[in-house]
């Protein structure tokens, strides 16, 4: 670790849904906002760029799609993002600016396939890398594809060794184990989750991984979606569609921000990154609390492509 103390920030707040440009903007303000707060490293929420399409069904039945849903498709894949791309050049132009860890959930544009994605941001503006989620949930599965375990980054940066797992994705016992092997410090869950159980879910990861952790939940309203908008079932424009939650935690569980439930809002803490040495003192599951005699992880970390291509030899 750099330095014995560093501010960080969570962002709550919501995308402008199927507005890629003015969802850049209103993370350039956001980011900006943090800044001025004193944060080194700024986590926004999962999908933030390209956003979270909930209460949509895409036209999608058991055997049969809907060309308004196929249409439906159309207008989220042209608003998400393409890695490296222009929207990448935007992102690092915000973390640059601000001399800032920039930890950015986006929708990824792959050939014809969307990933929620997580892509990391150093101070000088520069792609560090991306995680890639590994097991959409649910209805998710219509519309992002699944990553492998060539995107499980960790990285060392000024503020400590940062890496992402979203949503869901922290319930699985296998993937935190995977990043606690890592080193991982500053644990950034990036959510659209906003019910009381993931308090309690992040407080579990803080004191079973002895590390930080720093979840960024969306905020949304009916009213701040398109009109056309088309939910399964209609609401009324006040109606919260993601309620927030987000929150920073200690190594030792302890709540250092949050949850906030209220709205919009950006998150900080003030860290003692000795606080990490000090809670792994009594358990360190990838240490002296591990018994690899008896349980050991193998993680395959190789790209899956589709399609290899072997050189003719002949």
């Amino acid at each position: 670790m750099a330095e014995n103390r560093v501010t960080v920030a969570v962002v709550q707040a919501g995308s402008i849904l199927f507005d890629r440009e003015r969802t850049l903007q209103k993370a350039a303000d956001l980011t900006l906002d943090a800044a001025r707060r004193g944060a080194r490293l700024v986590v926004f929420p999962e999908a933030f760029v390209g956003g979270y399409p909930k209460g949509l069904d895409f036209g999608a039945r058991v055997g049969s799609r809907t060309p308004a849903g196929r249409e439906q498709f159309r207008v989220y894949y042209e608003s998400a993002v393409e890695v490296p791309g222009p929207c990448c050049d935007a992102l690092g132009g915000l973390a640059r600016e601000h001399s800032v860890d920039l930890v950015m959930g986006v929708v990824e544009r792959d050939g014809g396939t969307l990933y929620c994605t997580v892509l990391f941001f150093a101070p000088d503006g520069s792609l560090r890398g991306k995680h890639r989620k590994l097991m959409p949930t649910a209805a998710e599965r219509l519309v992002w594809g699944f990553g492998d375990g060539s995107t499980l980054p960790v990285f060392d940066t000024a503020a400590g060794r940062v890496g992402a797992v979203i949503c869901w994705e922290n319930y699985m016992p296998l993937l935190r184990m995977a990043m606690y092997g890592k080193g991982i410090e500053l644990y950034c869950a990036p959510t659209v989750d906003d019910r009381e159980t993931w308090l309690p879910t992040m407080r579990h990861i803080a004191l079973e991984g002895r590390c930080f952790v720093l979840s960024a939940c969306q905020y949304l309203r009916r009213a701040d979606c398109p009109p056309a908008y088309d939910l399964v079932r209609p609401v009324e424009a006040d109606t919260v569609l993601i309620g927030g939650g987000s929150v920073i935690v200690g190594p030792l569980g302890q709540v250092l921000a949050g949850p906030n439930r209220t709205g919009e809002a950006v998150l900080t803490a003030d860290l003692d990154l000795g606080d990490l040495a000090r809670a792994k003192y009594d358990l360190d599951v990838t240490g002296h609390y591990a018994r690899p005699d008896i349980f050991r992880l193998t993680v395959d970390e190789t790209r899956k492509p589709a399609v290899v291509r072997v050189a003719d030899v002949g």
